[in-house]
């Protein structure tokens, strides 16, 4: 692959400023796959597989930081796991799968650009119901499309004004492990295509992860790389949405 170093010095870039904020960044490596043309049947594992060790680093930081509520976890998680598995054993057209995919970035650009903490006077007790509908939701759409839902539950979570952003952070980093699992599982019995570069994706994003997360759990400002980022997923949402290459 040409501009493979760039390719790297832009994951761990990746990895390091979503494990910052509690989340694995299966949506930044699928932006920075469809940069570099990588087909959908690479991206939807990788990008799960390298989520795997990125939240659960991220999820262990916010942890020992305090940083998470199992009564806000447990919902979403019990209603997601069995959905993304689901999700996982739906196969997509290439040309529908990059245009969900160019819709879902924009998530996460509003989520870096847009999305503050909210005061603790302001949170709200959460609703076991809700939670159970939206994380079956997120679940089977994260199988589908190779994510671990964490930039969806995220906004959810601030917006409904359950938690903190911190607490969203470690609960994210924890849903989106066990629904990588679940939509690796469901890929599994179709058979599953890696890039030869895996071993060096996995190194470069758990290093990035393992860096962002211990920055992200104490009080590091990431603003400018949050900006950064934001460029890079808008121009992978363009070219999802607006070109055939």
């Amino acid at each position: 692959m040409e501009n493979i170093y760039l390719f790297y010095g832009l994951l761990f870039l990746v990895a390091f400023l979503y494990a910052s904020v509690g989340h694995g960044g299966a949506s930044g490596y699928l932006a920075l796959m469809a940069i570099f043309s990588f087909t959908p049947d690479v991206m939807k594992p990788t990008a799960l597989l390298l989520n795997l060790f990125v939240s659960l680093t991220s999820f262990i930081q916010f942890y020992r930081g305090k940083h998470f509520d199992w009564k806000i976890f447990l919902p979403f998680a019990i209603a997601s796991v069995p959905m993304a598995f689901v999700g996982g054993l739906i196969s997509i057209d290439t040309f529908v799968y990059k245009k969900i995919l160019g819709l879902l970035l924009i998530i996460p650009i509003i989520r870096f650009l847009f999305f503050n903490t909210v005061a603790a006077d302001d949170l709200k007790k959460s609703n076991t119901v809700l939670s159970l509908v939206i994380g079956a939701g997120i679940g089977l759409l994260s199988g589908m499309i190779g994510i671990g839902g964490g930039i969806i539950l995220t906004p959810v979570l601030l917006l409904l004004k359950w938690t903190d952003m911190k607490k969203a952070a470690g609960t994210s980093a924890l849903f989106i492990f066990v629904n990588s699992i679940a939509g690796l599982a469901g890929q599994l019995t179709k058979g599953i295509h890696f890039s030869t570069d895996m071993y060096a994706f996995v190194a470069i994003a758990f290093a990035g992860g393992v860096c962002g997360a211990y920055f992200g759990s104490l009080k590091f400002n990431q603003t400018i790389l949050k900006y950064m980022l934001a460029v890079v997923l808008m121009l992978a949402s363009y070219k999802l949405l607006f070109t055939t290459a």
